[in-house]
């Protein structure tokens, strides 16, 4: 008879999570319920499923809902059903229009109105009106009674209880973004909105029973069949599963032809290859993944034709096939992968190929994807933006009224109720009801699913921004109904590649083959350039860690570049393992391998577990485990998939071989504790060797053409630092770096042989549109001859001349900022008014030439006039274009080290140097304890890093950003220096002071 349940997936409605629904209405004896969220479908299966656990039959439905007004209630009468209501909301969101207030004509769903908004006289068959409990004693002597059979009993479901109740009026309020005081009863729903006993139900509706037999009529009629499977995706790519293999096979024995073609086809090796690449094929063709291959090598091709680049990174790099398709440009021959990592007989969830192309790019090509497969087959996926942490004390403390210091104080200090306001203990008990509840849709990172039949049949699709529809279920969701996603992301990196390959033809008229790897690999400059550290603006290990590491390691090869992707991470460096690789590393003759089998299979990591397949390699040499179940018991080790008999049964089957192979008990214990310990944290080689592979591009650019490269890094906007410091890198290698000018900038940063413009877009308060103004104007009619010229050609306002007199860009005119200042006010005329009115111009000149004073310090009376520019820089780009160091007295350089590239030569001494602020890197101890690692600029130029105990970071904090005079104690580890702070002062900008 429960013909409008919810769950909280109706959003900031519901609070009820689906098995809490379904444990509840199975309680009370309820045998069939329909679940209707308000306009979204996200735990269709979920609730399915929860229902079957339950005893209860599952109907599904829609509630549609338009500026809080429930319009009508759908119930699917079966799949057919389903897809006409999902579809129906689809194209509402998808279209731009709204909900009408009369559902269309429905051949497989029931319509459900709270509310009689048409004559019941023309009804349709499948239409009903619903009677409330509250509204049954309306129905005596009304001439609705001779239309019986058109009336059903409804009784919505939000909550179980009134503190239910209260939750939801939490939720609306949030939702409303008002107090919980001024909420009205029209903004909520009632509090007789819940989930009551069958009885008392029934004790509402005893007067006219029918309602009651009419509501568990409909829901009888229904079925709810969403028909998940092992694949809901498209099933072919040529139309039929024999050409789709055909294809493949094609397309990788042609493939390895040429990427092998250096091992000659009569060799051991390429035989090996090949067999490889046949057995691939086999594994494929039986877990039905053809198409989702070749759908993959389709995507790529296309980006490939556009002359977009592209990266295959995770699991998928596993795949010779992949290799051989060019979805990859990870060689599993070279470093050794397993395929089974990526698809085997024993994994349950579906593997997906990780597909990178520059952010200005990935739109483009998702847009191919919806056109070339379908619209209604086609959806990216959601993800749940959900209710957590501080932000959901910061939403109730507003709605409760708190003022923002007491809700601060609640969030700082959760655990010290005595310092709280007096509601505190309302937020946080109802915080913690709220944790996890979902919030709304939001777009998964890049994950797309392309489905056999109209995804309608499985979801609803709500239309996002950026014009894409997304499905109403998350990627787990996606699993278990059996959709594999493909993943089509985005990353920076890309961008800083292709834009400098374009730049080093337009600077330097030379082309510039990315793709060409195993040269790039083997490139002796490429490989200094990776030994030395020197690696800023190369994706992936330019970070202040990584370029430590690299120096610590003196890598200069692409197999230890992998590793080093893959060591620093979080859970390998924290477990001590990354000190002990470097250790070996050093040393490779200093330790023994637990076992021959660790030196046979992890002598390229000198016996450390680094990757995800190192654990699939030592459990199947080791304990003969096959490669699929050594899959198995990584993902179950590593949470990706849950512990049960197939656990058992494996850990068995381990030490049963280790007992039959004569390994000690002790050894093999030993091992599983490695193996178990490590899995938790560890990461996938074929990730590591797909950024890899990137940053080799990277650095082939960075050492052939530096200028090209950071100027492409910038015009990125992307990279582990803020721009300010790649303008520093370009300087440091000889690029002459400019502030923005009205006849040479564009909206981007220019290059112009060694000559660096910087762009308008980094002009702080700069409009876009006035910016592309300039360089059209520019290309029209020449360079401006000064500002008289300039603005009789550009439409500006004066507030945007100001900005472009300030930061220096008619500095060619020769004119000094307080002229140009006077000249801008006598040239410049507010719209409606006469050029040069003279009974204006007098009583603007005093105010001109204060405004000029004011602008020749920065806004600052009685600033330095050495400083201004530095200042108005500081403000208008955030960075000063002079070295920072110059804007110090010469007193702070007093017994200070200039040559920070030195410190290595330094070893143990106690040195003073000033640096510049970059970035830091808070930690905790052991103990809990707040420490820090800080990155800077020297005064000659070179980086170098430090490091700041609790007790010194306490008695010297960082100030933010600036200059500091540092002392500490030079320290080496492996040949990298870093200081040991002792103590640090804030210098800030010296004597251009910015308050």
């Amino acid at each position: 008879m429960l013909l409008n349940a919810h769950t909280y997936y109706s959003l900031r409605y519901g609070t009820l999570p689906p098995p809490a629904l379904t444990e509840r209405a199975a309680q009370l004896g309820y045998t069939a319920m329909a679940l209707t969220d308000i306009n979204n479908t996200s735990c269709s299966y979920e609730f399915v499923r929860c229902c079957e656990k339950a005893g209860i039959k599952p109907v599904l439905g829609l509630e549609f809902r338009k500026e809080g007004r429930c319009l009508y209630i759908g119930l699917a009468r079966n799949r057919e059903g389903l897809r006409e209501l999902n579809q129906f909301l689809s194209e509402a969101s998808i279209e731009g229009r709204p909900l009408p207030e009369v559902a269309p004509p429905m051949q497989h769903a029931y319509i459900i109105y709270p509310r009689l908004v048409k004559p019941i006289q023309v009804f349709r068959e499948e239409e009903f009106l619903g009677v409330r409990p509250e509204h049954v004693a309306r129905l005596f002597g009304h001439e609705l009674l001779q239309y019986k059979n058109k009336l059903v009993a409804l009784s919505p479901v939000f909550f179980a209880d009134n503190e239910g109740f209260e939750l939801h009026r939490l939720l609306r309020a949030i939702d409303e973004n008002t107090l919980l005081s001024k909420l009205t009863p029209r903004q909520t729903v009632k509090a007789s909105e819940r989930l009551m006993p069958p009885e008392q139900l029934r004790a509402f509706y005893k007067t006219q029973p029918y309602l009651i037999e009419n509501a568990e009529r409909l829901l009888q009629s229904c079925e709810a069949n969403l028909r998940p499977g092992l694949h809901l995706n498209r099933q072919t790519f040529t139309g039929s599963k024999a050409g789709d293999f055909k294809l493949l096979e094609k397309l990788a024995l042609n493939g390895c032809e040429r990427r092998y073609a250096h091992l000659g086809t009569d060799t051991p090796a390429y035989r090996s290859t090949l067999e490889r690449v046949r057995r691939e094929l086999k594994v494929i063709e039986q877990q039905d993944f053809c198409a989702y291959f070749l759908i993959t090598w389709d995507i790529v091709r296309y980006a490939a034709s556009a002359g977009y680049h592209h990266v295959g990174r995770g699991s998928g790099a596993n795949s010779i096939v992949a290799y051989c398709l060019r979805i990859t440009d990870v060689d599993p021959m070279e470093l050794g992968l397993y395929f089974e990592r990526f698809i085997n007989p024993h994994r349950t969830s579906p593997p997906d190929f990780d597909i990178d192309f520059s952010w200005d790019e990935r739109d483009d090509v998702t847009d191919y994807i919806f056109k070339r497969y379908g619209r209604d087959y086609t959806a990216l996926l959601a993800t749940y933006s959900t209710f957590k942490g501080r932000s959901i004390v910061r939403e109730l403390g507003k709605v409760y009224g708190l003022p923002k210091a007491e809700i601060d104080k609640i969030v700082a200090a959760p655990f010290e109720p005595e310092e709280h306001h007096e509601l505190a203990g309302k937020i946080v008990h109802y915080g913690r009801k709220l944790e996890g509840f979902p919030n709304h849709l939001s777009i998964h990172a890049g994950g797309i699913v392309i489905s056999e039949e109209p995804i309608y049949y499985q979801t609803a699709l709500q239309l996002m921004p950026k014009g894409f529809p997304i499905t109403h279920f998350d990627m787990y969701h996606g699993e278990d109904l059996g959709f594999h996603k493909f993943d089509v992301l985005s990353q920076r990196g890309l961008g800083h590649i292709k834009d400098a390959v374009d730049l080093i033809k337009q600077n330097r008229e030379q082309a510039v083959d990315i793709h060409d790897i195993p040269r790039l690999k083997s490139d002796e400059r490429v490989k200094a350039q990776l030994r030395s550290g020197d690696c800023m603006g190369c994706f992936y290990i330019e970070s202040p860690a990584m370029r430590g590491l690299l120096k610590k390691l003196q890598c200069d090869n692409y197999v230890h570049l992998v590793a080093a992707s893959s060591i620093i991470r979080p859970g390998v460096a924290k477990s001590g393992m990354m000190k002990e690789y470097i250790r070996r590393f050093h040393n490779p003759n200093g330790f023994e391998y637990l076992h021959p089998v660790f030196e046979e299979q992890l002598g390229e990591t000198f016996g450390v577990m680094v990757y995800q397949e190192d654990v699939m390699k030592i459990v199947h040499h080791f304990a003969g485990l096959g490669l699929d179940e050594s899959d198995v018991l990584r993902r179950i080790m590593s949470g990706k998939k849950s512990k049960g008999d197939t656990f058992e049964r494996l850990q068995r089957k381990y030490f049963g071989n280790c007992r039959a192979r004569g390994h000690p008990e002790d050894l093999a214990k030993e091992v599983w504790r490695q193996v178990e310990s490590f899995s938790g944290y560890s990461f996938c080689k074929a990730h590591s060797a797909s950024f890899a592979v990137e940053s080799f591009q990277s650095l082939y650019l960075k050492a052939y053409f530096p200028l090209e490269f950071i100027v492409a890094v910038i015009n990125n906007f992307g990279g582990f630092y803020r721009s300010e410091y790649y303008f520093h890198e370009a300087r440091r290698c000889g690029g002459r770096v400019h502030a923005p000018c009205v006849n040479h900038s564009q909206y981007l940063t220019t290059l112009d042989g060694e000559d660096i413009y910087i762009g308008f877009v980094h002009l702080h308060q700069m409009e876009q549109q006035v910016a592309h103004r300039i360089v059209h104007q520019r290309a029209q009619g020449g360079a401006f001859r000064g500002l008289s010229d300039f603005l009789n050609r550009v439409e500006i306002g004066k507030e945007q001349v100001d900005l472009l007199i300030r930061i220096g860009a008619f500095r060619f005119t020769g004119q000094t900022k307080q002229e140009l200042m006077w000249e801008r006010v006598a040239l410049f005329q507010p719209p409606g008014q006469e050029r040069h009115t003279m009974s204006l111009f007098p009583q603007e000149y005093e105010e001109a030439e204060t405004t000029a004073r004011q602008f020749l310090s920065g806004g600052k009376a009685g600033a330095p006039e050495p400083y201004a520019d530095a200042i108005d820089e500081l403000e208008l780009l955030g960075f000063p274009l002079c070295p920072p160091f110059d804007l110090l007295d010469r007193q702070f350089f007093t017994d200070t080290i200039s040559q920070s590239a030195r410190l290595g030569e330094l070893e143990g001494r106690i040195v003073r140097v000033l640096g510049y602020y970059v970035c830091k890197k808070d930690v905790r101890t052991s103990k809990g304890k707040l420490m820090a690692f800080g990155c800077w600029i020297g005064q000659d130029g070179h980086f170098f890093d430090t490091v700041h105990f609790p007790p010194t970071l306490k008695r010297s904090p960082f100030r933010g950003k600036g200059v500091y005079k540092i002392e500490g104690r030079v320290v080496l580890e492996f040949g990298f220096p870093s200081l040991e702070v002792v103590r640090m002062s804030f210098l800030g900008w010296g004597n251009a002071v910015v308050e």
